[in-house]
């Protein structure tokens, strides 16, 4: 059985099938699902598909790009969503700088990271991490939190092999997923080539990084195994090894 890391079924492109997409999901050997809120409002429908399906869990948070969201009332609905027995991690947080230039933008993500995280000390949950041309800042807040003990995965890995590994030292998972499929795909290759099977988590990033051969379309958690099979080819192991240590 597969466990998908992190996907976005709350987002509008299912709105046409989200139901019978979700009911489908464990006849595709998915076993287990983390859907991540992005925004406020992704976090509050995470919850809620959370509730709604057994096999279904949320990560609460608010992504860099959608900080206009939070202030002191949204940050304690996060903390009341995130001491719920079917929120199982505060995310996605972290740094974009990809869309965001300016410095004043940048210094209040820095903030709001740095918020999101000491409430995931706080109510003792992992961290799903977000960073776009961001990897040194990001490094440095994620050394803050191994300080603090806060355990997590830097999702949707995009990095050298050389900064995975200092994020392993740390404890830190690896979220890999369409991309490791892609031609132009070197890159995350060689970081799953160099890092331990144990630290790696299979992801989607669901409805967007579809993996090849459908690269372009609407990505759902029955792809993953096309992750599974690059990953087990990079690695020269068989694909059950692959999907039994990332579960």
């Amino acid at each position: 059985m597969i466990f998908e890391t992190h996907a976005h079924y709350d987002d509008e492109q299912f709105d046409v099938d989200r139901e019978d997409l979700l009911a489908r999901l464990p006849k595709e050997n998915i076993e287990t699902v983390i859907n991540v809120g992005a925004s406020f409002a992704g976090a509050k429908n995470s919850f809620a598909l959370a509730h709604k399906y057994p096999y279904i869990y949320a990560a609460v948070g608010v992504h860099p790009s959608n900080i206009e969201d939070l202030s002191e009332e949204t940050m304690e609905e996060l903390r009341t969503m995130a001491k719920d027995k079917k929120t199982v991690a505060i995310g996605e947080i972290g740094l974009d700088y990809y869309w965001d230039k300016e410095a004043d933008v940048q210094a209040a993500q820095r903030e709001w990271f740095r918020r999101q995280l000491a409430l995931a000390k706080e109510v003792a949950l992992p961290v799903i991490i977000h960073s776009r041309d961001a990897a040194a800042d990001t490094l440095e807040i994620m050394k803050e939190a191994h300080a603090m003990d806060v355990p997590g995965v830097i999702h949707c890995y995009s990095y050298s092999p050389e900064i995975a590994k200092e994020y392993v030292k740390m404890g830190y998972y690896i979220g890999v997923g369409g991309v490791v499929t892609f031609k132009n795909g070197r890159k995350l290759k060689e970081t799953v080539e160099q890092i331990p099977l144990n630290r790696i988590l299979l992801e989607t990033d669901a409805p967007y990084m579809t993996p090849e051969p459908f690269r372009g379309m609407r990505n759902d958690s029955t792809y993953i195994p096309y992750v599974i099979e690059t990953i087990a080819k990079v690695k020269e192991i068989t694909q059950d090894e692959v999907m039994i240590t990332t579960r």
